[in-house]
């Protein structure tokens, strides 16, 4: 399988409305000029149907689902009309995010299947937690180094690999991303060779002033 460069939109001025479906048409573009790697869009649940219509051929998955289904179930994320309004994935858990096991696991229950799930970890413990559950990939990220100028990478590569082989060792069909401060190509390249299968990533691409360059820069070295 190809390696993923996930994008999380979260709620970044240049990366929600206009701005979100602007840049899903760059990474689309991104995605069709290269066919080494697969990119995804992780978008607010507002911007998912505009994003998924001006982008078809990019997975587009939304930042957060509840295990909720028809019913009263107010301000809650509803897993059906997401996927109806154009979400092909999602992630749960992320560290802005935070869930209960209970919470992914009801999640993974409720989904139709094969429809992919990235659980985010903070740590080992988490991650193994986690991989118990079978999401389709867990992206350790700890939270200290989100948002940040230097890349787990190389801030800490002994949990990208720690995770990776600890993941694999609990259910080795579970893909393992790695991310916060990931930024350019150096970096997605150094997180395969610490046995991951891809990065999650927001600021650097999200924030940047030419995020056509920052997207060819991201597979440049694999």
């Amino acid at each position: 399988m190809k390696p993923l460069i996930v994008v999380n939109f979260k709620t970044y001025e240049t990366a929600h409305g206009v701005g979100a479906e602007r840049l899903a048409k760059a990474m689309e573009t991104a995605n069709q000029a290269c066919d080494s790697v697969e990119f995804v869009a992780v978008v607010s649940a507002f911007d998912l149907a505009s994003v998924a219509t001006v982008a078809p051929n990019l997975q587009v998955w939304t930042q957060h689902l509840d295990p909720v289904g028809f019913g009263s179930n107010t301000g809650w994320l509803h897993p059906q009309t997401a996927i109806e309004r154009g979400a092909s994935g999602t992630i749960i858990n992320h560290a802005e995010h935070k869930v209960s096991l209970e919470h992914v696991e009801n999640l993974l229950e409720q989904l139709p299947e094969g429809f992919p799930v990235c659980a985010c970890a903070a740590d080992l413990d988490e991650a193994r937690a986690l991989a118990a559950l079978s999401p389709t990939m867990i992206a350790v990220e700890p939270p200290e180094l989100i948002g940040g100028d230097v890349s787990v990478t190389s801030a800490d590569p002994e949990i990208v690999s720690g995770t990776a082989n600890l993941v694999k060792s609990v259910n080795p069909d579970v893909r393992v991303l790695c991310g916060a401060g990931v930024k350019n190509g150096e970096d997605v390249a150094m997180a395969i060779q610490l046995g991951t299968e891809g990065v999650l990533l927001a600021s650097g691409v999200t924030k940047a002033s030419n995020p056509e360059a920052v997207l060819a820069d991201l597979v440049s070295s694999l």
